[in-house]
């Protein structure tokens, strides 16, 4: 009996070690992890009853159960002069202070010291990662993140992309509900959708309606452009401008309204297949379409702020026009669709390729080209080094090529205000990024602690003192740090609103400044 009992001990000794190394190896592989991966591992560990499409009369009942609780309502506060720049054009393209839920001010009525704002944002991983828009948090002093079940939790900054309008966030809380991940590749214009927000002000709201259009192209990230050559590159390499807007919506005639912003658009199988950003309106409430930021250039972009804590694109180095039938007619050519090439880029991408002026470039990966956002949003998945086959057009012959992505330049901005109280607060007005420094650059520089600033977000502190990307902090508040979660650790030890930030250029050249968070 005592060999039975023994063994039996043994067995479920054995049995907990297994499963306790498993969860602690699970953990440590899941920090590497997109969040796609991320995903499969969660759903893989929790199924759950499959959510079939609907069809016939449309029940939306189990999708719209199983996405809502991972739908968050947002909280802004900010200055009363950073709201001052919200909106307020009369565009009917109505992204910011009409759609993002801030009600307008009577001109002649005193502004106050703070406003707030509110939107709508996505809960994309059980450890906290929320997706959003970059309008609802660009000029954000404190973050509050509200779950349906009315938990609150403040929230940081991880990343913000304008030109994509794209944010995410991240709260200190663990085994929330998610939002799966779909493919907006295989989205089907007049497929059923539903967005799922906070409208209006009001709680957790769910609306449906259709795909009325993909690919769209509206204006509202950046100017109009005739000849769309910022995506890819303009004149010589230094010249590339940062600031590309990337468009490729997709279009909707489910009710979104205003706080809406940063909320999910779902299909009938309760999976997210984009982020609502945007509503086509002449009063700023809803008139008949909404616009989304598909899931697929969304996980791109959410999984390269966690890696690298900006946005990693690559270019082709083309400048180009779209093709129609006047355009055909004027430069002699037959096709009628697709994207004239005006000029390669010197040393870039294309050129290296072989692509010249007057190529026609028909198809990428095998898919026909109608527009520039065809193009534009394909290729913004992709990082320097990636590869990319696109077909093109030359006399009339069709060919196959195949282009290797490189890296944008980057310039910088200045510009910055506000005030902030709580450690995370702090950090937002920091306004950067961080990632932690390799073990190789601490020896090169001969340190034993540093985080990399990995980004400068505009209308933050570092901006506008012109603190630069790359510098290796060492210390904030006479601690070392060497995360981000360091990083915020002592941040709340300020005192009298001075940050005291240490680190080194270069070895053997340090730098020490004391950054004021009320100026």
């Amino acid at each position: 009996m005592n060999k039975i009992t023994g063994t039996l001990l043994t067995a479920v000794l054995g049995g907990a070690i297994a499963l306790g190394g498993y969860k602690f190896f699970e953990s440590k592989q899941m920090d590497s992890m997109s969040f796609e991966e991320r995903q499969k591992v969660y759903y893989a560990n929790n199924p759950g009853a499959e959510i079939l499409s609907s069809t016939g009369n449309p029940d939306f009942t189990q999708a719209a159960a199983s996405v809502s609780p991972a739908v968050v309502h947002i909280k802004v506060t900010m200055s009363a002069r950073s709201s001052q720049g919200r909106g307020g054009s009369g565009s009917p393209f109505d992204m910011f202070e009409e759609f993002f839920g801030m009600p307008q001010q009577n001109q002649r009525r005193a502004q106050p010291r703070q406003a707030q704002a509110s939107g709508s944002g996505v809960i994309i991983s059980p450890e906290g990662y929320i997706a959003t828009n970059n309008h609802v948090v660009e000029d954000a002093d404190k973050i509050e993140v509200q779950l349906t079940d009315n938990r609150t939790f403040e929230a940081k900054v991880i990343g913000k992309d304008p030109n994509t309008d794209l944010a995410l966030l991240k709260i200190t809380a663990k085994d929330l509900p998610i939002v799966k991940l779909g493919n907006s590749d295989d989205v089907q214009i007049g497929e059923w959708v539903l967005a799922v927000g906070y409208p209006l002000s009001l709680q957790s709201t769910v609306t449906a309606g259709i795909v009325s259009a993909k690919g769209r192209q509206i204006g509202i990230l950046g100017e109009s452009r005739g000849q769309q050559q910022n995506p890819f590159g303009y004149g010589e390499p230094e010249e590339i401008p940062v600031n590309t807007a990337i468009e490729s919506f997709i279009q909707t005639d489910a009710v979104i309204n205003k706080g809406n912003s940063g909320g999910a658009l779902v299909n009938a199988r309760g999976e997210l297949i984009g982020i609502n950003s945007a509503i086509a309106s002449p009063t700023g409430t809803y008139a008949g379409y909404g616009f989304a930021i598909p899931v697929n250039l969304m996980k791109k972009i959410m999984d390269d702020f966690v890696e690298f804590g900006s946005v990693k694109r690559g270019y082709i180095g083309v400048t180009f026009t779209e093709i129609n039938k006047a355009f055909a007619d004027e430069k002699g050519i037959s096709d009628i669709s697709g994207l004239y090439v005006q000029e390669t880029v010197k040393g870039g991408a294309a050129e290296a390729a072989g692509l010249k002026t007057g190529d026609v470039i028909t198809k990428i990966e095998g898919r026909p080209i109608y527009s520039s956002s065809d193009l534009q949003e394909r290729v913004a998945r992709l990082r320097p080094g990636d590869k990319v086959n696109l077909t093109y057009k030359r006399d009339d012959k069709e060919k196959n090529i195949a282009i290797t992505l490189k890296a944008e330049e980057e310039k910088k901005s200045a510009s910055a205000e506000g005030s902030s109280k709580s450690a995370t607060e702090i950090y937002n007005k920091l306004g950067a990024s961080f990632v932690p420094a390799s073990d190789a650059r601490k020896k090169e520089l001969g340190v034993s602690s540093g985080v990399v600033i990995s980004q400068v977000h505009r209308g933050g502190i570092f901006e506008y003192f012109g603190v630069e990307r790359g510098l290796v902090i060492t210390q904030v508040n006479g601690q070392a740090v060497n995360n981000v979660d360091d990083v915020e650790a002592a941040l709340a030890k300020t005192n009298r609103n001075i940050v005291s930030i240490k680190g080194v250029r270069e070895k053997g050249s340090t730098f020490e400044f004391n950054v004021p968070i009320e100026y």
